[in-house]
Parts: structure tokens; C-alpha cells; sequence
């Protein structure tokens, strides 16, 4: 089994898959880091060679070649569904955990950590807001087809990771493991 967690960056999707990943006996794997070592090389590296189209289709490979693997808890990009067909592929061989948090929360998640996100990087924080805006709305309608959603205010870590695990027993899905 594979749990996929999706959402914008700075949702916590890395955090609380690592929590997740301990809980359930999993292996946690984070999508970026994955192909940081597959490719060797950095994600703002391969930006700044080879763009963000080129960069895609390096996330298409590793995601293709992480969904071939069970029990792990994956870490998606921000962007990862709505590129190629990869939500479909996500939802098809994945529990997909839609992980929402409103723009103003976001912002101010990444107002600080900036100068990791590739994406970002340039922007001043008006910017960054107005950018976050017009990226939710636009992948919005990839993350709702996640099998489930949890809105997230400000639960701690744990909180979060107890509403996944009550959601997974009432969707049946923990009785796959």
C-alpha cells in the first residue's frame, strides 16, 4: 500500500508523512529528495539547467517508479498532479491524502523559508501571495481528487496525523495493512 500526500508547498506534507510513515511501520519517502539522489543532482539545479517543463518530466519518472513500490508514505510536490496524467496515476495506485490549508496560513509558512522553494525564490511576499492565489486556484481542482481531504488550521502535528489515521479507519483503508 502507498499513501500519497499532496498539497500546496508548505502544507506540511513532508512532516507529518514522516509521523505517518513511523505510525504505520511505513517507509517514508519525500518525492524531491527522491530525485535529488536519483538524479544526483539539486532541484533548483535542475531548474535552472533545465526548467521546470524539464524538471517535470524528471518527476514523472520517479513518481512512475515510486508507485511500483508498497508500504511507503510519499511525499508529492506542490505541482506534482497537475502535470502529465499524475493524479490519475496517484489516485489509481495510491491512498491520496489531499492535505488543505488556506493561502493566508501558507504565506505565512513560507514567508521565511523562501530561498528553499525553487518556485518562489524571487518573489517579494506580495508577490508570493498573489502567486500562491492564482497557483491554488489553478490546482485546486488536481488536489479535490484526492481520496480524502484534511483541512488543516492549527492542529499540531499530531492532531493532524490522528484525523489521517480516524479518516483511513473510516474509509476501511487501514484494514488493507
Amino acid at each position: 500500500m502507498i499513501i500519497s500526500l499532496i498539497g500546496y508547498m508548505g502544507s506540511g506534507k513532508s512532516t507529518t508523512g514522516k509521523d505517518l510513515a513511523k505510525a504505520l511501520g511505513f517507509e517514508f519517502i519525500d518525492l524531491d529528495d527522491f530525485i535529488e539522489q536519483k538524479y544526483q543532482t539539486k532541484i533548483s539545479d535542475i531548474f535552472k539547467k533545465e526548467g521546470e517543463l524539464g524538471f517535470r518530466k524528471k518527476e514523472r519518472e520517479a513518481l512512475k517508479e515510486i508507485l511500483t513500490t508498497t508500504n511507503i508514505v510519499l511525499s508529492l510536490g506542490g505541482g506534482t498532479p497537475v502535470y502529465y496524467d499524475n493524479m490519475e496515476e496517484i489516485v489509481k495506485n495510491s491512498i491520496s491524502i489531499f492535505m488543505r490549508v488556506q493561502l493566508p496560513q501558507l504565506v505565512k509558512r513560507l514567508e521565511n523559508r523562501k530561498e528553499t522553494r525553487p518556485l518562489i525564490a524571487h518573489l517579494s511576499n506580495e508577490e508570493m501571495t498573489e502567486f500562491i492565489a492564482k497557483h491554488l486556484f489553478e490546482r485546486n481542482q488536481y488536489y479535490e481528487k484526492a481520496k480524502y481531504t484534511i483541512s488543516i488550521t492549527t492542529q499540531s502535528t499530531l492532531e493532524i496525523l490522528d484525523e489521517i489515521m480516524s479518516q483511513l479507519k473510516k474509509g476501511e483503508d487501514l484494514e488493507l495493512i
